[in-house]
């Protein structure tokens, strides 16, 4: 029963959290735009990942959560915007710590940090 609701839950904030993470990230200029996007293509990934993990494996969610950190370290790397590199590595820490508590069938730092993410990112994608 605990897995189903944290599954239900995990799932639900992550549709949530992509549906309007980086709207305009094809506006900037220098390779912010392609950053953003890449990072838009990544959370997809990610919610694909978790929806075809099984509901009594949570930590497997902690698995792929902690490749999404690892993804948004790489594209802070590449991003030649200041606010935008600060941006990816503070969600990749926030993803970081979500990570070690949904592997263990907790969601909800992931909630957090998934409803928190796309006006963060937003912002310096925007």
């Amino acid at each position: 029963m605990r897995y189903r609701v944290v599954r239900a839950l995990a799932g639900g904030v992550v549709m949530l959290g992509v549906s309007g993470l980086l709207g305009a990230c094809g506006a900037l200029g220098g390779n912010s735009g392609q950053v953003c996007s890449d990072t838009k293509k990544a959370f997809q990934q990610y919610i694909t990942q978790v929806r075809s993990v099984p509901a009594a494996e949570p930590a497997q969610w902690g698995q792929a959560t902690q490749r999404l950190a690892t993804r948004l370290d790489a594209l802070a790397k590449e991003a030649d915007d200041g606010a935008l590199k600060k941006a990816l590595r503070a969600e990749s820490q926030r993803l970081r710590a979500a990570a070690t508590t949904v592997g263990t069938g907790d969601a909800s730092q992931l909630s957090a940090v998934m409803n928190d993410t796309p006006a963060r990112l937003g912002k310096a994608c925007a």
